[in-house]
């Protein structure tokens, strides 16, 4: 008998997105990107200054994070602020820990 994680519909939707997520989590310039926004929302002239990358391919990184909903951005002024989407974080961290536990 196969593991609830495994099986069924939505086991197998969830294998995919979870999957999907660490594909996308184990870039190491994406990963920073999380980690430096645990401390708070910041722009990406904030970000970029603190990875070994130019700004647009900063920006490219965050784009994938966002269109994942890893990242959330909103338009202050002139500047798109990006901050952590707690809630979808939680939802892997749950997902993961079905296959972990």
């Amino acid at each position: 008998m196969q593991p609830k994680c495994c099986s069924g519909k939505q086991g197998v939707r969830e294998l995919t997105e979870t999957a999907d997520f660490l594909r996308i989590i184990a870039e190491p310039n994406r990963l920073k990107i999380v980690c430096l926004l645990r401390e708070g929302a910041k722009c990406v002239c904030d970000i970029w200054q603190h990875l070994d990358l130019a700004q647009n391919l900063t920006s490219h990184h965050l784009k994938v994070l966002k269109d994942f909903g890893i990242v959330s951005s909103k338009q202050q002024g002139s500047k798109v602020i990006y901050a952590i989407n707690r809630k979808v974080l939680r939802k892997f961290s749950n997902l993961l820990n079905l296959y972990l536990n």
